[in-house]
């Protein structure tokens, strides 16, 4: 039985801060599942780290291989480029998303992880599904309160 699984991330915040949601679409054999939740005041790049964590935490088997379809540079540049190793090191002094990073780091260490960087709004269908299901949960009413950004302490 193969343990492969592809994951397609997207976020969205309309405003930028403002009210914001991610997508997530986890795939592996016949296997589909489709996450998303909207926040009242986000940012896009939250967003963008939220959906990867969100995905990687619904994984439900350990040491997977995990290849993630992403367009956010900020999510892929930060891992394959080694600045969230950096930022460890440094407790994460001068940077954002240190609640984000640390709750992607604990499940990042669980896998094997491979990212894909998509070209944005480029007809890749399961990244338009993500930015679909992203922007949708944006406008939805009663929307979830991101703490780690409305607190101040992570931005």
């Amino acid at each position: 039985m193969s343990n492969a699984i592809v994951i397609y991330t997207d976020g969205a915040a309309s405003g930028n801060p403002g009210p914001g949601g991610y997508g997530a679409v986890l795939m592996s054999g016949p296997h589909r599942k489709e996450l998303s939740e909207g926040y009242r005041n986000t940012t896009n790049n939250r967003m963008e780290l939220l959906a990867a964590i969100v995905a990687l935490e619904a994984i439900k088997v350990e040491n997977a291989s995990v290849t993630i379809f992403s367009d956010s540079k900020y999510v892929i540049d930060s891992v394959e480029k080694g600045w969230l190793r950096n930022w460890l090191k440094t407790d994460f002094k001068g940077k954002k998303n240190k609640d984000l990073w640390l709750r992607f780091h604990k499940v990042y260490t669980k896998h094997k992880i491979s990212f894909v960087w998509v070209k944005g709004h480029a007809n890749v269908r399961e990244n338009e599904v993500c930015d679909q299901l992203a922007v949708a949960a944006s406008k939805q009413k009663n929307l979830k309160v991101d703490s780690g950004y409305e607190s101040g302490l992570y931005n």
